[in-house]
């Protein structure tokens, strides 16, 4: 039987208590010489306003998460589906603040109804040279959401975790950093492929919470 969605919480709640192993390998170094800029992105979890199609044993059928597309003009992960985020600002209290202003400002989600269960171990991006921290969050009250600025992100919405797990919609992707090819984890759900380190933070969550359901990892998409 798969999990209620208040098990779910409890698990996300539970994993930014002992903390997570990406599983980086050496691609994810951070090569530059100029410090890293910290960043965060909000793991919105909540519960679908209605049944979707997919299913799985392993998750409610019911439990979506919050993703949005990046502007295609933008200078770095142009055109990527990504989590709502962006760089800690000076009155951000820590990763947790930047994470829900980050999404406040990007999608126009009411803050009030988003409860941050914890935040998990800091995630090296070396194309862009961030260090990003993981925010799981519960939408224990989901409100309207819309990409608010359009030079920044173009579409927001929810996907169904069991359509993220659902076999049929797991692959890999290769692509080409200083001049080597890497393999990394992606979702091909409803013409959109989730790729990157967005696609290899929901892989690791979902293996870690015992929600993946296994799949065919030779298989290859384009990103």
């Amino acid at each position: 039987m798969s999990p209620a969605p208040t098990d779910a919480r409890a698990d996300l709640a539970a994993l930014c208590d002992r903390g997570i192993d990406w599983r980086l390998g050496p691609q994810r170094v951070l090569r530059n010489d100029a410090p890293a800029r910290d960043a965060a992105v909000l793991v919105l979890f909540g519960v679908l306003d209605s049944i979707p199609a997919g299913a799985s044993n392993a998750v409610a059928r019911d439990i979506d998460v919050l993703l949005q597309r990046r502007a295609a003009t933008l200078s770095t992960h142009a055109g990527q589906i990504a989590f709502p985020g962006g760089r800690l600002e000076p009155t951000d209290s820590d990763a947790a603040d930047a994470a829900v202003r980050e999404a406040v400002e990007e999608t126009g989600l009411d803050p009030t109804g988003v409860d941050v269960l914890g935040m998990l171990t800091p995630f090296p991006v070396p194309v862009s040279n961030h260090l990003v921290t993981p925010v799981p969050a519960w939408w224990s009250r989901p409100s309207e959401v819309a990409a608010v600025d359009h030079a920044e992100t173009v579409e927001t919405f929810r996907v169904p975790v069991a359509d993220l797990v659902d076999p049929a919609n797991r692959a890999m992707t290769e692509h080409r950093f200083e001049g080597e090819v890497y393999r990394s984890p992606a979702f091909a759900v409803d013409g959109r492929v989730v790729w990157g380190f967005t696609a290899i933070v929901l892989s690791r969550i979902f293996e870690e919470l015992g929600w993946a359901v296994e799949w065919d990892d030779r298989r290859i998409v384009e990103p």
